[in-house]
């Protein structure tokens, strides 16, 4: 039988050892080091050390042999609900964020989708203007066309945050930080105090940072949100989405809503995402790495207008990378200047596919007006300075040098 249980210990663990170390213990029945895969939609009705066989009352029987997991289930019944293999990944999630609930999804939109599901009528959620263009469709165009009421504003903007919070009505922040593809950053504990003083909760998508390099929790989220199709899984071969909290009565609300809106992961896609947050830190400091060296490359080639990277920033936003974050992360925005062959760039690239997504070994890049934020009307894009000369790179985990001599071999045929 599956030991699932959180072995933090009393101290503060590293990453690393929480990835590999939270949520199970080798089995009495093989000692299995790494944990199996419940590939089961079904479990046979009182489990854990006893079974019912109906000799009994159902109540009796279960006030003499309950039993709990996970704060909440005295025993597993169907999968939808709850998971061995599931709940070993949302504890560990939970865990990497210091926090003590997760709950994980099947994708980062389903993860979106049941946080807005906590609005009750009249109430309002508020997220950046500088937003991924799926939660930009989600919230607008599916939500906002079912009566959900929403607000947009500049986040990294504390004036205008507190003006669209004046009215009363905004019950969520949901905030990207850094945002998807400009990379600005928000003052998450400034934001947090703005929540709490409004009565919002504040949500913080940690996706691109990761629990490596930005720990919103200890800043004031009350709910840290991630796409693990990205970083958290970092090989490109699973959709997934989690959420963690500390919050009791948040994280009740969102479990009923992971069950009955049916969005949650699945065992399989579970355990993948599991081996992946086994490296997470490892590939992390490599992701770091590479884009450190492409970004310094980026910014004095004589045919790139602009970069976007969180260790170029000045001034304030300059001041907020350093007080919130442990490295400036692996995605690069690059504008090339005007008049060349932008086509024949993107052709000539040998280890950088024109691919939407980001987050996994291998690098890519992304043409974002086009591609991962066309929801977003071109006004609205214009308005944030996403221009449709921009191109956004996941740097991947490749030999740097090779990184670098693709990129200028392929600038030079530009």
């Amino acid at each position: 039988m599956t030991n699932i249980g959180n072995k933090r210990s009393d101290r503060q663990q590293g990453i690393s050892t929480a990835a590999i170390h939270t949520g199970y213990t080798p089995n009495s029945d093989d000692g299995a080091i790494t944990a199996p895969i419940h590939l089961t939609t079904t479990f046979r009705f009182g489990n854990n050390g006893g079974f019912y066989d109906g000799s009994q009352p159902l109540e009796d029987w279960k006030a003499a042999n309950a039993f709990k997991f996970n704060n909440d289930y005295e025993h597993y019944d169907y999968s939808r609900t709850a998971n061995p293999t599931r709940i070993m990944l949302e504890q560990t999630i939970a865990a990497l964020d210091g926090n003590t609930h997760g709950l994980a999804y099947s994708s980062g939109s389903a993860a979106l989708a049941n946080v807005v599901a906590l609005l009750k009528a009249g109430e309002a959620i508020l997220f950046s203007s500088d937003a991924y263009g799926g939660t930009y469709r989600f919230i607008v165009r599916a939500a906002g066309a079912q009566g959900i009421k929403y607000k947009i504003a500049d986040l990294t903007d504390p004036v205008a945050t507190e003006a669209a919070l004046k009215e009363g009505d905004v019950k969520i922040i949901w905030v990207e930080t850094p945002t998807n593809p400009l990379l600005h950053v928000t003052d998450i504990a400034r934001l947090a105090g703005l929540a709490k003083k409004y009565g919002a909760w504040l949500v913080v998508d940690n996706t691109f940072a990761t629990p490596v390099l930005q720990q919103p929790a200890k800043l004031g989220a009350d709910i840290v949100v991630y796409s693990t199709s990205k970083y958290l899984n970092g090989h490109s071969d699973v959709t997934g989405g989690a959420l963690t909290t500390s919050n009791d009565e948040l994280y009740t609300r969102l479990k009923f809503l992971q069950n009955a809106i049916g969005a949650s992961l699945s065992p399989f896609d579970s355990w993948m995402t599991l081996r992946g947050l086994r490296t997470l830190e490892l590939r992390m400091q490599r992701h770091v790495e590479n884009a450190r060296l492409l970004a310094a490359f980026l910014r004095d080639h004589p045919k790139v207008a602009k970069v976007y990277y969180p260790e170029f920033f000045e001034g304030e936003q300059a001041q907020i990378v350093a007080r919130q974050m442990s490295g400036p992360g692996g995605i690069i925005s690059v504008e090339l200047k005007a008049g060349y062959d932008v086509q024949k760039f993107l052709q000539a690239l040998q280890y950088f596919p024109l691919a939407e997504s980001l987050g996994g070994v291998h690098s890519l890049i992304d043409h974002p007006a086009s591609m991962t934020h066309s929801a977003i009307p071109p006004e609205e894009r214009a308005k944030i300075g996403l221009t449709d000369g921009l191109f956004r790179i996941s740097v991947g985990i490749e030999n740097g040098n090779d990184l670098l001599a693709d990129l200028q071999q392929a600038l030079e045929r530009a």
